[in-house]
């Protein structure tokens, strides 16, 4: 039966207005290089009750916010490992603990003394706690930071919120202080709890492995689909009625298919109902915002946010310390995590359902969290400056390497900046940044007996390579101490490998202060970054980019037989250019003339099925295969058996298998004669 055409859908003309508006924000947003969430927070707000009153049906918008939040715990599960934890892990849990604790401790230190009882200022603690993952991230992948110190300890710190926002949900009711007998409401949380996770190790285990091998047997899409669905919602739903959070049955069943073979296909089956879904939780945030409240009060939460974003970046930034970093990366690391959160909103609907916050306090944290967030894009594009000119200040300095001595230190590594022994500096290699790179100059400098010193800022790679008798010393080699302390104005080569791309035009500017005569070579992850580098001073700048692509070129013309002497001059015009000819061909290139002299030659083997007078059983100088069929042989298996020494005496013979090399056509020809 077809439903009748007047049938009204409420929610629909809302889901209408929230996707339309939403793209025309996001489009907006994005020619301000403003990431989507913001673009979704403030759709929520014009679209609100406080503002153009565009949405009615907002009971079904929570519902679909609760979905949106279900889907990303789910997701976040499924990419959460413990095996990838395990890299990491000092500074997951050091660094995060650091900085949850630190933060926590400060928030009720000014709660209680600003009127807050002790279970709102605890509260309060958890929520100023987390920062902004899916923003913050967003933003280091986008400036390809990932894999530079300050990024993959933000990352780190992220994971243990995310780990911690859970526990953070569980005790949240014990803080509303419902029950008289508290720990009793501790140990039947554990146990329900510990039921649950029972539950799922044992799903982990035996039941989701066997049922995805059965669905993937079927090579049905939608039943693949549907039985991930079921999984995440029915764990989720689970929770639920064993009075924990839904959020906490949607990670544990993220992490139940996360230990299966089948989670990259899941997580990719999901994402496009996780992104919709999330953008609906962001979109139903943005409409909490009172508008009006914000306009009353606004100079009292301008400075609450500033207040937030000192006390956050300062506890972050101590984070890194702690973990050994110098303060440049430390203060990066500080300016990058200092807002409040996406996770900090859901866990504040659980203390407005557990009345833990009041309504008034509740304005005032959503006001403070949207404005961190909505500032953060423009606080992480200007934090290497700020970070920059921080390290410089003397008070600054001295008050981080305190906190470094105070909490972290490493057996027989000079203090950052330190002097190593004059004789140990004489036309030394100066290699900065410990990474694979690093490493394989290090192993070749030694096998050819040339001297050279490490400078590295990741204190487990320090203890690491220390122990194993490398001169690697700990420093930040943007600071000039550190690089006269390694003897540059001695050395003969400084090698650059770090991740960082402005750490590195940093320091090849301050190398060049030391020295005009030293040579130095950087490596980079992009070709971009090729003309500052080498307008500041460096003499040779290798792109892993661009030297990926010149290995692949270099396989694929050895696969076509192409002279090494054609292949090697390639290369080099290729990089005597500044890898331009691979940016865009603007006239004939080498590549180009190298084809065109060896069109449509390919290679090929095949079995010698029959007798024939003119290829077998005589030698190849008697045949003359190439004259004849226009291939040649270039090698020949016999009794498994391969010989690629080819003379005038080779003897083909039946059952051998014979490789030769030409045109398709001639190949084709050739091959009709030998076989039955």
């Amino acid at each position: 039966m077809i439903l009748a055409a007047s049938v009204d859908i409420p929610i629909l003309s809302d889901i209408v207005v929230i996707l339309g508006l939403s793209i025309f924000v996001i489009l907006l947003f994005r020619k301000l290089k403003v990431p989507p969430i913001i673009g979704f927070l403030i759709t929520g707000i014009i679209a609100g009750p406080y503002g153009f009153q565009l949405i009615d049906a907002t009971e079904g918008v929570k519902v679909f916010a609760e979905i949106g939040v279900i889907l990303l715990l789910f997701i976040i599960g499924i990419e959460f490992s413990i095996k990838s934890l395990i890299s990491i892990k000092r500074a997951v849990f050091i660094g995060g603990t650091v900085q949850v604790v630190g933060t926590i401790l400060l928030v009720m230190l000014i709660a209680l003394n600003t009127g807050f009882d002790l279970s709102a200022a605890i509260f309060l603690g958890f929520l100023f706690s987390l920062s902004s993952t899916a923003i913050v991230l967003k933003i280091i992948q986008d400036k390809g930071e990932t894999t530079t110190p300050h990024g993959k300890t933000i990352l780190a710190i992220l994971i243990f919120q995310d780990i911690i926002v859970v526990p953070m949900m569980l005790f949240t009711p014990l803080l509303a202080g419902e029950s008289q007998n508290i720990w009793m409401e501790i140990l039947m949380m554990l146990l329900k709890a510990a039921l649950l996770i029972a539950f799922v190790l044992v799903s982990a285990r035996y039941i989701v492995p066997w049922l995805f091998y059965q669905i993937a047997k079927t090579r049905s899409k939608e039943l693949f689909i549907l039985v991930i669905v079921l999984i995440c919602f029915s764990i989720a739903w689970l929770s639920s009625a064993l009075g924990l959070s839904l959020a906490l049955g949607a990670f544990l069943a993220g992490l139940i298919v996360s230990e299966s073979e089948y989670s990259h296909q899941a997580a990719s089956n999901i994402l496009p109902f996780h992104e919709l879904f999330t953008s609906f939780f962001f979109v139903s945030i943005g409409m909490l915002l009172d508008i009006f409240f914000v306009a009353d009060h606004f100079f009292i939460i301008v400075g609450l946010m500033v207040a937030t974003v000192l006390g956050k970046a300062l506890i972050a930034t101590i984070a890194g310390a702690f973990l050994g970093y110098p303060g440049r990366t430390s203060y990066r690391i500080g300016f990058s995590i200092f807002q409040v959160g996406e996770f900090a909103f859901i866990l504040s609907t659980v203390g407005i359902t557990y009345a833990v916050i009041s309504d008034l306090t509740y304005q005032y944290f959503l006001s403070v969290s949207l404005f961190t967030m909505g500032i953060t894009p423009f606080m992480m594009s200007i934090s290497p400056k700020l970070a920059d000119k921080l390290a410089a200040s003397k008070l600054a300095s001295a008050i981080g390497n305190k906190t470094q001595r105070m909490f972290f230190s490493f057996p027989d590594a000079p203090e950052e900046g330190g002097e190593i022994p004059e004789d140990e500096l004489d036309k030394h290699i100066v290699i900065i940044g410990f990474g694979l790179n690093g490493q394989n100059v290090a192993k070749a400098a030694k096998s050819a007996g040339i001297p050279y010193v490490i400078c590295e800022m990741n204190p487990d790679t320090i203890k690491k390579y220390k122990a194993l008798g490398e001169p690697i010393h700990y420093g930040d080699a943007i600071q000039p101490e550190v690089l006269k302390g390694l003897g540059v104005y001695k050395a003969k080569v400084v090698v650059i490998a770090i991740s960082d791309p402005l750490a590195t035009k940093r320091i090849v500017t301050q190398i060049r202060t030391i020295s005009n005569t030293i040579h130095i070579i950087v490596r980079t992850r992009f070709i971009a970054e090729t003309e500052e580098n080498l307008r500041l001073g460096a003499d040779e700048v290798i792109p892993e980019e661009f030297e990926t692509s010149v290995e692949i070129f270099t396989r694929v013309l050895n696969q076509y037989f192409i002279p090494q002497k054609k292949i090697k001059e390639f290369v080099r015009n290729v990089r005597a250019d500044n890898y331009e000819m691979l940016r865009g061909v603007l006239k004939r290139s080498p590549m180009q003339k190298l084809t065109e002299e060896f069109p449509n030659l390919t290679t090929a083997c095949y079995e010698i099925e029959k007798d024939n007078s003119e290829i077998t059983d005589k030698p190849i100088a008697e045949t003359n295969i190439r004259h004849k069929f226009g291939v040649t042989v270039i090698g020949l298996k016999r009794d498994d058996e391969l010989t690629t020494q080819i003379g005038p005496e080779t003897t083909p013979k039946k059952g051998d298998t014979i490789f030769v090399f030409g045109k398709p056509e001639d190949l084709e020809q050739f091959y009709e004669k030998i076989s039955i």
